[in-house]
This record gives C-alpha cells, sequence and structure tokens, in this order.
C-alpha cells in the first residue's frame, strides 16, 4: 500500500513516525511551505518537514493545494490512501484522489467537537473525557464516516498541553492501526449524527482567549487551562496584558494579608488582591483565584513570587 502522509506540526509526527515504524510506505510528505521566523527572518522548516527529510521521504509544500502543477506530482506518487494529521482543509481534488480515499486524525470523540480546536475546547467546557477519532475525509468538514475511536480521560488539572502530548502519542497508534485495517480491507465505516445538542471547536483567535472575571472561579480555571500553555488566556492590568498559563481557586482570604486594588476592566470593575512578595489573586463572580504562573508583556513567562519581584500595583 502506497501512502503519501499530510501534516505540520509536533502532533503530525508521531503518526507519520509510527507508521514509517510499522508500515513502512509512506511515499511522500505534503507539509506547509518553510517560515521566516525571528528577527532574522530565517526561514523554518516545520517538524514533520524536519522529520520526512531525515527519513529520506519526498516532501512537497504548496502555496496552493489546487496548484495544477502540485497536483500533477501528487497523482504521480499513485497513492493507494493519503493520511492527514494536523494539516490545513483539503479541496476534493486532494482528498479524492487516491482510490481508497484520505483518512484524519482528529482531537475528539467526533461527532462530538468538530472543528479547529478540539482539544483546548474540550477543556475549556470542563469535559472529564474525550478521545481521538480516525475518519474519511468528504465534502464538510470532519463529518466523513468515522472508523475508529478512542477514549482518553482528563484529569481536573491536566492543560491542553498535557492532553495534547497524551494525544499525539495514542493518536500515531491509532492511525497505526486504521492503516492496517484499510490495508486488509476490513473496517468499519460508521456514520456520523447531526444532532443539535453537539458541542463545536471553533479555531480561536485573540480575542477569544480574554478572561471574563464576571464568571464563577471554576468556569476561570477551566478556560485558563484550556489555553495553556498556547495560545494562552490574558487580561489587561491597567494598560498592561497579561497572560495567566496556571491559577488556583481559593475561597477565603481573610487570612492572608493583602492589600486591595482596583483596575478597569472592560466595563468590569477588576479587584486584585497581593501582598507584593507572594501573593497575585483576582476576584471572581463567586470565590477567587490565585495566580501561579504569568507573563507580563514583553517579559518571559514567570511565577508569582518572581513576578512580584519586579512589579508594582
Amino acid at each position: 500500500m502506497r501512502i503519501v502522509f499530510m501534516g505540520t506540526p509536533d502532533f503530525a509526527v508521531a503518526s507519520l513516525q509510527r507508521l514509517v515504524e510499522n508500515v513502512k510506505n509512506v511515499v511522500a510528505v505534503i507539509t506547509a511551505p518553510d517560515k521566516p521566523v525571528g528577527r532574522g527572518q530565517k526561514l523554518r522548516e516545520s517538524p514533520v518537514k524536519k522529520f520526512a527529510l531525515a527519513h529520506s521521504i519526498p516532501v512537497l509544500q504548496p502555496e496552493k493545494l489546487k496548484n495544477k502543477e502540485f497536483l500533477e506530482i501528487l497523482a504521480s506518487y499513485k497513492a493507494d490512501f493519503q493520511v492527514v494529521v494536523a494539516f490545513r482543509m483539503l479541496p476534493k481534488e486532494v482528498w479524492a484522489m487516491p482510490k481508497l480515499g484520505t483518512i484524519n486524525l482528529h482531537g475528539s470523540l467526533l461527532p462530538q467537537y468538530r472543528g479547529a480546536a478540539p482539544i483546548n475546547w474540550a477543556i475549556i467546557n470542563g469535559e472529564r473525557e474525550t478521545g481521538i477519532t480516525t475518519f474519511f475525509i468528504e465534502e464538510e468538514i470532519d463529518t466523513g464516516k468515522i472508523i475508529y475511536s478512542e477514549k482518553i480521560a482528563i484529569g481536573l488539572n491536566e492543560t491542553a498541553g498535557d492532553l495534547h502530548d497524551k494525544m499525539m502519542w495514542m493518536g500515531g497508534a491509532l492511525v497505526v492501526k486504521t492503516v492496517n485495517a484499510i490495508s486488509s480491507g476490513q473496517f468499519p465505516k460508521i456514520e456520523q449524527n447531526f444532532s443539535d445538542l453537539l458541542k463545536p471547536a471553533p479555531k480561536i483567535f485573540k480575542e477569544t482567549c480574554r478572561i471574563d472575571w464576571s464568571k464563577d472561579s471554576l468556569t476561570i480555571y477551566n478556560f485558563i487551562r484550556g489555553l495553556s500553555p498556547f495560545p494562552a488566556a490574558w487580561t489587561m492590568l491597567g494598560e498592561r496584558q497579561i497572560k495567566i498559563f496556571q491559577v488556583e481557586i481559593i475561597n477565603d482570604i481573610k487570612n492572608i494579608p493583602l492589600t486591595t486594588f482596583s483596575f478597569s476592566n472592560e466595563n468590569i470593575e477588576l479587584e486584585v488582591f497581593s501582598d507584593q512578595k507572594k501573593y497575585f489573586v483576582l476576584k471572581t463572580s463567586d470565590s477567587y483565584v490565585s495566580i501561579q504562573q504569568l507573563q507580563l508583556e514583553g517579559k518571559k513567562r514567570m511565577n508569582t513570587e518572581e513576578f512580584l519581584r519586579g512589579f508594582r500595583f
């Protein structure tokens, strides 16, 4: 079986690595073009490209997936099917090309959390369980027939980064299982439902990540860990933007020697309590959250004590 793999970030490398180790017939890799980064704007290769080149696998990096020349080169590899992990949306000319179709690995238990950010939204919504799913790509995004899925528990303190890393390696194993099943010709094809009760996982933008301090502490706690470490929840402290990566819920601050400070924050008076040494506490609608890790705009990520050594309210 001839396989073309499509992916870009580290999350996709685990699946590609498992395929190379267990299936051994990845004939080409499609990944994003190199991107300029840093002050020198030096071009950076994607993690998938680096892995592919290290294993002598041909790499294609099209700017446009409908480009005629790219489609001709892709067709020349005569793939039996294609595997997609953490890549962009494919046009029909690409996903319908192989005779056995194109499969995708998705970071949720489909049909729940269709969309670009399933890992983040599962934690933001306080889920205790999620999963990974392989399915055939069809016209509408994340709606194709399901092949396999596996459940994954979400710990109370797990962040999106923790869940990402756990899914990454489990996903690689599920991709290999799916590829082997397709190769044997015996695999399930389960129709997805389209209930109104399904939860979406839309793309996350900067404004999506702004903390609403009028919410209760648990909602804010889940919101922060669901966006940690990237892209990170944030708030304004006066004119300064602060990213918050980790907090702890506290119900009573009576026994902590704190001073109150107030800041205007999107029509909400943000109440901050601090001893200017080790405590940085913010009031929510029902209790308080104590900031544990944060990053002031233009500075490095640090714990609260490090932050308070250089910041005064």
